[in-house]
């Protein structure tokens, strides 16, 4: 087994994509903007909030029009229930073991910290993350290595005690940029360019198949 585990959030542990798609669409609409579909959205996903909304925007992704969308998205998602949004089947089992084996768990993303701390007070207050590196707006996102890299020091790890596990190619470019093994996950919000790619140790469709391969 590995020392440390470090996973994605959006569409590795918890479903999100479908709280995001309400609140953006009602940004969108107020300010006169084309809104999208679950679908739509997801293809846009990766980056960090103002490269998301840049996609969405479309040939319309001035500086101007990107502010005017977040400054209406985030309170709309901020006080939102955000009832939509649970950890995949399985997550929080699989936490437990490896937690109980002795294992380091962290969480490296592009949402923000407080959202993401948000849901695992919520939903998986038993599992003590060793660290949880969410977006910064004083560094860069993924798939630059820096949380990665704050989260190894952290953890007092060598590079091959680490892995990074993930759903799309953004995780893949960050797992390589930061020089760990990954895995990547099917049940996600990631695209046969992840799902093929030559880097990741295995494609997993389930979350005991990733149990099964993490605890070797």
């Amino acid at each position: 087994m590995k020392k440390l585990y470090i996973f994605d959030f959006d569409g590795t542990l918890f479903d999100t994509v479908h709280d995001v798609v309400i609140c953006l669409n009602e940004a969108l609409s107020v300010n006169n903007f084309p809104t999208l579909s679950d679908s739509e959205y997801v293809e846009r996903l990766g980056g960090n909030i103002n490269e998301i909304v840049s996609l969405v925007l479309k040939d319309q992704n001035t500086p101007e029009n990107i502010e005017l969308i977040k400054k209406t998205y985030t309170p709309l998602y901020d006080d939102s229930p955000k009832d939509k949004s649970v950890p995949f089947d399985g997550i929080r089992q699989l936490l437990e073991k490896l937690q109980d084996s002795g294992a380091l768990i962290a969480i490296n993303s592009n949402r923000t910290t407080q959202s993401i701390k948000h849901f695992t007070d919520k939903f998986l207050k038993d599992i003590d993350f060793i660290l949880i590196e969410g977006h910064n707006e004083n560094y860069p996102s993924k798939p630059s290595p820096i949380g990665v890299n704050r989260i190894i020091d952290k953890a007092d790890v060598s590079l091959d005690e680490a892995i990074y596990i993930g759903d799309s190619i953004t995780d893949i470019k960050t797992a390589q940029n930061a020089g760990v093994d990954c895995v990547i996950v099917k049940w996600g919000y990631g695209f046969d360019d992840a799902y093929q790619h030559d880097y990741p140790l295995a494609v997993v469709d389930d979350v005991s198949q990733l149990y099964c391969l993490l605890k070797h």
